[in-house]
């Protein structure tokens, strides 16, 4: 008996899943804490591979020199660092792209037909009987 109380009494060691779980009591929070870890796993895993495609590994550690494009690494990178709100910086000539700095906006329009007209004043015409007499 005294071996049955000793395991009742010893808490069961939890993952960190499980004191996300207790910690939090909404379950949208649970969530957003979870998506969180898996982009930062995503990242660290991007960041790993795009480090490996640029840097030479000695012939000691046994690892055969991967030939690869990091175009695709690249942009899963740079996607998940936006979901961070981190942006990445453009050359001082991309940012004086012909408006002198000056925030733009672009307006898209996707019904047709447009009809863009301007408020001139209308041009009486012989047709009116105006200019004839």
């Amino acid at each position: 008996m005294s071996e049955e109380v000793k395991e009742e009494s010893q808490p069961k060691k939890k993952g960190i899943f499980g004191k996300i779980k207790e910690s939090v009591d909404d379950r949208e929070e649970q969530l957003a804490i979870l998506s969180t870890f898996v982009r930062l796993g995503i990242l660290v895993w991007s960041g790993s591979i795009l480090t490996l495609a640029y840097i030479k590994l000695p012939p000691a550690l046994g690892i055969p020199e991967q030939k690869l494009d990091p175009t695709f690494i690249a942009s899963v990178f740079t996607g998940v660092l936006a979901t961070f709100g981190v942006q990445a910086g453009k050359k001082a000539s991309e940012k004086s792209n012909g408006n002198g700095g000056v925030p733009t906006q672009i307006i898209r329009v996707e019904q047709a037909p447009l009809k863009i007209t301007t408020d001139a004043p209308p041009i009486k015409s012989v047709l009116d009987g105006e200019l004839g007499g």
